[in-house]
């Protein structure tokens, strides 16, 4: 036996067993890994083992947790490595004829909790004979036996260490001297026994540990794999044992992740978590491959690979998990109390991360990352200087693209835009603690999403010239129609600079879009005959010109009134380079005075203007039982108009004639 600083003792199964009885309790799952789904990890531990004893080439096994209780070792994790040896063990014994009294008394201190018939079985394999020889089939020579009970071959743990015999046979037959590699005083194959009691650990935690269950979902194979990688590299070799990967991964981020998790899978949680950060890392990093790689994680968080981190990023990995169990045990207040729109998730952006569907999208990601990177770089959390920072990022995360058909993309939808937006964010951060006096005196390096970036700069300005002006900005902000990109308000307020701005106009401006602009259901035909009756700054009467197709029924061209969705109403403002804006902004500076329905009843039409127009304006009917389309059709010489049953309809059926 050999005390290893920080990591407990260094044992083979054969010493841990002659020094303690080891009860496998009631609180762990059955044994898995010789379940017939679990094939791969069975023959990959399996096939590690062989590897040891045919090489002589000495292997650790990592940790086994235990709680030792009156010489009495209870494994809380590592009861499938266990098992399997304790399985590995016997063939050894059987195979060689080591099954001696002696032999057996210590074999029987290897048992079960309460599972009787477990218990039993394990008792009486290694008490009774088995024929082996090259030929057998060692789970059917088990069955056929006088001692084994028919009834045990519906218990799925001894029907998993009857698969896990026969793989055993199969790979170790042929091995010389098994049972003295196994027992020898060189200890071959050893693992690092931790006593937790020793350290302080509670009972509930144990039971969080082993809810899990062990080496049994791609979590575990992950984390397996990566816990070699770590101390192959040594990350971890000036740590205090409990603060080490190896300690936190099963103890207080556990906690985390259960505390969280309400009926959600904790592996699962883990693996998105790490995934998410791997993301976002290889980003910053400019890794090769990077792009592959995120499109990747995004179709499936288990294909993350321990190769993927290096010790920086192992560092980072460590930092987010302390910080995020930090925040939960001290419940930090991380709500926002501003709406995410499209991308707001059920509970927290923490929970979307890791709980919410099958995996969260580019842009939750991106939140996470931002609110990562806070929490990261401030010495002090400052709920009001967080939210803010998160504002901002909000406003770049939400503007997309607006396309014709009044749908907007979220604008981070692919691995570059992802990649883009993350290195935006790393840069931004070194200003998290005060994002607007950043943004307003410092240049922004990243050129990803220029125009929100410069429009933030600007707001930025203005809330640093006076605070007051933070107020009527948010509120802008945080409209339906606007959702973060202000511009167009403060167009319409006459914006200039800083020094010259007018609070109280964009004060009047913001209600205004509020109360007209909240929903698709605004979009209405009042709307559309009021903008009938607005000019642009040419004295044009034609907002309808935005969109343009043509109709050969009657060599026409096509145009429409505006579909009925404030995504269309803001391609309307922000389409065709904003050259109809014009005619929105004049429509709400009305709006300031008067609503939808005055505007039309006390229209006057300019000389000149035709009269199908004025007829859309004043005849209610027209456009609210003639035109559901929202289309019409207008000859060259403007002469009349038709209202179109449909977007692209084949004849003139239906379609009346407007003069």
């Amino acid at each position: 036996m050999t005390e290893v600083k920080h990591q407990g003792e260094v044992l083979s199964f054969w010493e841990l067993l002659n020094l303690h009885k080891i009860e496998i309790p009631i609180i762990q799952r059955d044994y898995a890994q010789g379940r017939e789904d679990k094939k791969e990890i069975r023959e990959n531990f399996l096939g590690a083992l062989f590897e040891s004893a045919n090489e002589s080439k000495p292997i650790k096994l990592d940790f086994i947790y235990g709680n030792l209780d009156q010489n009495v070792s209870h494994p809380l994790d590592g009861q499938q490595r266990l098992t399997t040896l304790f399985l590995l063990h016997w063939y050894a014994a059987a195979k060689e004829n080591k099954l001696v009294d002696e032999v057996i008394d210590i074999f029987r201190k290897f048992t079960y909790e309460t599972r009787i018939s477990s218990r039993d079985f394990c008792n009486q394999l290694v008490s009774k004979s088995i024929s082996i020889d090259k030929q057998s089939t060692l789970s059917v020579e088990a069955i056929d036996s006088s001692w084994f009970f028919l009834s045990w071959k519906k218990d799925p743990t001894i029907d998993a260490m009857l698969r896990t015999i026969d793989n055993i046979h199969e790979l170790f037959y042929d091995v010389e001297d098994l049972w003295g590699k196994l027992t020898g005083d060189n200890r071959l194959i050893a693992f690092y026994h931790i006593d937790l009691e020793g350290i302080g650990l509670t009972d509930d935690l144990y039971i969080k540990m082993n809810a899990r269950g062990k080496l049994l979902s791609p979590f575990e194979n992950f984390k397996a794999s990566f816990q070699k990688l770590i101390y192959d590299e040594n990350w971890d070799k000036d740590k205090h044992f409990l603060q080490t990967f190896a300690m936190k991964i099963d103890t207080v981020w556990t906690d985390l992740f259960w505390n969280n998790s309400k009926k959600n899978n904790i592996d699962n949680a883990f693996i998105r978590f790490i995934s998410t950060i791997v993301m976002c890392r290889k980003a910053i990093r400019k890794s090769d491959n990077r792009m592959l790689l995120i499109s990747n994680l995004q179709d499936d968080p288990n294909a993350v690979k321990p190769s993927f981190f290096d010790k920086e990023d192992f560092n980072y990995l460590c930092s987010a998990l302390d910080k995020y169990s930090e925040v939960y045990s001290s419940e930090l207040d991380l709500t926002l109390e501003f709406p995410l729109f499209q991308h707001r998730p059920e509970d927290t952006i923490f929970s979307a991360i890791v709980y919410e569907g099958q995996n969260a999208s580019y842009p939750q990601k991106t939140l996470f990352y931002a609110q990562t990177e806070y929490l990261l770089n401030v010495d002090e959390f400052d709920k009001e200087k967080f939210t803010e920072w998160m504002r901002v990022i909000r406003n770049i995360v939400l503007r997309g693209d607006v396309v014709k058909s009044g749908t907007r993309p979220t604008i981070i939808r692919s691995p570059q835009t992802l990649d883009g937006v993350i290195n935006l964010i790393h840069e931004l951060s070194s200003g998290c603690n005060d994002i607007y006096e950043y943004l307003s005196t410092n240049n922004v390096k990243s050129s990803f999403a220029k125009e929100q970036v410069k429009e933030e700069q600007l707001k930025s300005e203005l809330i640093v010239f006076d605070a007051d002006n933070k107020k009527i900005i948010f509120d802008t902000e945080d409209t339906n129609l606007l959702q973060g990109k202000i511009s167009f308000a403060l167009y319409c307020a006459n914006y200039d600079k800083a020094n010259n701005f007018q609070r109280v106009e964009l004060e009047k401006i913001s209600k205004t879009i509020s109360t007209y602009f909240n929903s698709d259901t605004d979009i209405s035909n009042d709307l559309r005959r009021a903008l009938l009756t607005i000019s642009d700054d040419n004295g044009s009467f034609s907002y309808y010109n935005y969109w343009w197709s043509f109709w050969n029924v009657v060599s026409a061209d096509k145009r429409c009134l505006l579909d009925s969705s404030l995504r269309a109403l803001e391609f309307y403002i922000y389409g065709n380079n904003g050259e109809y804006k014009v005619y929105i902004k004049n429509l709400i500076l009305k709006l300031l005075d008067d609503n939808l329905k005055g505007i039309s009843d006390k229209f006057i039409p300019p000389q000149g203007m035709p009269n199908w127009k004025v007829r859309l304006i004043k005849e209610k009917d027209l456009l609210d039982n003639k035109c559901k389309s929202n289309h019409i059709a207008i000859p060259k010489d403007e002469s009349c108009s038709y209202l179109l049953k449909s977007m692209r309809p084949r004849d003139i059926d239906g379609c009346e004639k407007i003069e």
